[in-house]
């Protein structure tokens, strides 16, 4: 086994790409680029330039003459990672129609095999791809006993797509639960049931409904099953590339192994310690495992950090550096490569609101001095965190996004300015000069102006919502013109539609509001990182109610969380928590991953008052139930200890439920920003009747009080008037 490290700190030229097996590298990404046609694994630090490197290895490959450009299949995980990765490719000469590398995620390739191969395999049975799954697995639920509400059928969906990702048929459910050491929403019996009964539901009279894992699951069993199709199949490629290889889950390494047969030119890349979606199935241990299944495999390591500023690279490796645990033993120590910049900053404050305040004032100083507001990150652990810093942002008047981004092609602006896109392609009097380079750009803004792509930013929100996404088209467009100065409009709606088709969106001018999990893999000059407490980061599930770790693996990863956080700083980054939600008891305590990372000249560096000096009656609440002082975040929401017995009206809460179900529809939000489960239950088990019992209750705050107060009692007030042994 062959391993490289880093020993140099000098920063690689960035010439534009001439000689793709050489110019621009640095000593271990020249490397991994040079190594020998067979197993190569890289382990690629935040920053390291990994994309750079596997597409110049892909281009080494093809120029050196071991396989074909179109005999390569890269892999990654995100549509947008394929598109970033084709970009790339079409820079080297290698994406275009012809001798065109593949770079498609691992659905994307089973969705192309399976299409081809599906005739050979199963014959004329039709089948069409399965894109909402939710009412189907509603209606399994139903039959299965089930809650069929939202939000239970979200956590039962969850499930279904844990145990297809992690090989586990629906009579063998139960079982993996102790074996996987997961905790199922519901019986294990009943979502076994549910499960089972989901699978029966997607055959129909008209054919069969294929879920995105069933895609992968088909592809592997042709493989596997019919020699000639695998013998055409690998006939046809030589060479896979598989990025991101920490989060691959067991079916996808069945389809990979499916794919490869008993050859062995492969090349990952990953790093064991960004792996952060183990929720879904994914595992590092292939990678970890690499070279014990390939003991000849090349293996390189990228440490030096291009991407960070030595103050955000340092403190990643603190981070990073308190992990336990195999996956911690293959931590990578890395290099900052750029000059200084500002040390990180540290902030606490008293509750929710003033936080959200303070980022989105800080935010604003940002852009007045320069920073883009696309260049600007506001990161969470939950969705649920965003409302507060949307409310923040629009009160400044600075322009955010959501990240989610992958239904920008759906937009009815985006939709009509394709149309005309392709209504000026068709015409016969356009000069040839004006179809391809620099002039393509002005082409397409002329095109975009009747659509409403105008000199100068409209007034109002949806107008400038709606120009913002047709300048978004003309920005992209300036990309791929930069990389292909000969593309032409032909070319340009091509990518448009391996775009839509992909759900890669470009980039909307705006601050951006994204959860951890959604940021992986992206970088702005300046991130916030927010709620930075224990209990919101490491999540509250993973703490007992004393505070001490309930689940050990699981808390580790939370601090992976906290890891990739970090590392999509470039230059600043401003860590920060609340002691309170909304203007409640300060009950809350920085992270504990912080432990030991904010100096001591940082205003942020006591850490908070015990929970019996911060309580407003300087009292730590007790148990309404045992009288028992109250320890943890999901104790305290609810007023008891988790242990003693609820006192809960189910059918209020079943009320509670489908009122927020209703109101969330009426203001198109996610029902959680509404309330959460766990205050719905807490009005279910305490019964308020008053605005002041309401408010008492963590997590409603007086927004929130103000907003929905009324509707709630009237709820409580109806089901007490109907149920006399509620009264108290």
């Amino acid at each position: 086994m062959c391993v490289v490290s880093a020993t140099s700190t000098s920063e690689p030229t960035r010439p534009e790409l001439a000689d793709a097996s050489a110019g621009g590298l640095d000593p271990e990404q020249a490397a991994a680029v040079r190594a020998p046609r067979g197993p190569v694994c890289v382990l690629a630090g935040a920053g390291t330039g990994k994309t750079r490197t596997i597409t110049y290895r892909i281009a080494h490959l093809v120029s050196a003459g071991h396989v074909k450009a179109d005999q390569v299949l890269a892999v990654t995980f995100t549509a947008r990672a394929a598109g970033e990765m084709r970009g790339r490719l079409r820079a080297l000469g290698l994406g275009g129609a012809a001798n065109q590398v593949q770079a498609r995620t691992f659905h994307a390739a089973a969705l192309r095999q399976l299409k081809y191969f599906w005739p050979q395999v199963v014959g004329d049975v039709p089948w069409q791809l399965l894109d909402r799954k939710f009412p189907i697995v509603a209606q399994a639920a139903h039959q299965a006993g089930l809650p069929s509400h939202t939000e239970a059928v979200r956590d039962l969906l969850t499930e279904i797509e844990w145990a297809k990702a992690t090989l586990i048929a629906p009579e063998d459910y139960p079982a993996a639960m102790a074996k996987h050491r997961r905790e199922p929403p519901y019986d294990p019996m009943r979502v076994a049931a549910a499960y089972s009964g989901y699978e029966k539901l997607k055959a129909t009279a008209d054919g069969l409904l294929l879920d995105f894992d069933d895609l992968l699951l088909h592809t592997a069993a042709a493989l596997e099953d019919y020699p000639s199709v695998a013998d055409e199949f690998r006939g046809r490629y030589r060479s896979f590339v598989v990025d991101e290889y920490q989060d691959v889950t067991p079916l996808q390494q069945r389809v990979l192994d499916a794919w490869l047969g008993d050859r062995d030119d492969l090349t990952v890349v990953g790093d064991a310690n960004q792996t952060i979606y183990s929720f879904t199935g994914a595992t590092p241990s292939y990678l970890l495992d690499f070279s014990r299944r390939f003991p000849e495999a090349t293996v390189v390591r990228l440490e030096r950090d291009y991407r960070s500023t030595p103050q955000v690279v340092s403190l990643a490796n603190r981070v990073i550096g308190a992990a336990r645990g195999r996956i911690a033993g293959t931590r990578l120590q890395l290099v900052g490569q750029r000059d200084d910049g500002p040390e990180p900053i540290f902030a606490e404050f008293d509750d929710g609101p003033a936080e959200a305040d303070a980022v989105a004032r800080s935010i604003k100083k940002l852009i007045a001095a320069g920073t883009p507001a696309a260049e600007i990150a506001v990161l969470y652990r939950i969705n649920a965190q965003s409302e507060a810093y949307e409310q923040a942002l629009t009160e400044l008047g600075l322009p955010y996004q959501v990240r989610g981004g992958e239904g920008f092609f759906t937009r009815t602006e985006v939709r009509q300015a394709i149309f005309a896109l392709r209504q000026v392609a068709a015409r016969e009097d356009l000069p040839d000069q004006s179809r391809s380079g620099k002039a393509l750009v002005t082409l397409v803004r002329a095109a975009l102006a009747p659509v409403g792509l105008t000199a100068t930013e409209p007034a109002g929100a949806q107008a400038r919502e709606r120009w913002e996404s047709l300048l978004a088209l003309v920005r992209l467009t300036e990309e791929l013109v930069e990389h292909d100065d000969t593309l032409d409009l032909i070319g340009l709606l091509r990518e448009l539609a391996a775009r839509t088709e992909a759900r890669h969106p470009p980039t909307v001018q705006g601050v951006t509001l994204a959860s951890l999990h959604a940021a992986k893999g992206l970088e702005w000059d300046a991130v916030f990182l927010v709620g930075v407490a224990d209990g919101t980061l490491p999540i509250a599930y993973v703490l007992g109610d004393d505070g001490s770790v309930a689940d050990q693996a699981a808390l580790e990863e939370e601090r992976r969380l906290l890891y990739v956080g970090v590392t999509r700083a470039r230059e600043y980054l401003q860590l920060s928590w609340a002691l309170s939600r909304e203007g409640s008891r300060r009950t809350r305590r920085r992270s504990r991953f912080l432990n030991g990372l904010v100096p001591d000249d940082s205003p942020a560096s006591r850490i908070a008052a015990p929970i019996s000096d911060t309580a407003s009656n300087g009292v730590r609440p007790t148990c309404r139930v045992c009288a028992k002082p109250l320890i943890g975040t999901y104790a305290t929401m609810l007023g008891r200890c988790r242990r003693c017995p609820a006192e809960l009206d189910a059918e209020l809460l079943a009320a509670l439920q489908a009122w927020r179900a209703e109101k969330a529809q009426d203001l198109r939000v996610r029902e959680f920003v509404i309330f959460t489960d766990t205050t719905l239950t807490a009005i279910a088990e305490q019964l308020p009747a008053v605005d002041n019992a309401l408010a008492a209750i963590p997590g409603i705050g007086a927004k929130k009080l103000e907003q929905y107060g009324a509707e709630v009692l009237a709820i409580v007030a109806s089901r007490l008037r109907s149920s006399p042994q509620n009264r108290r």
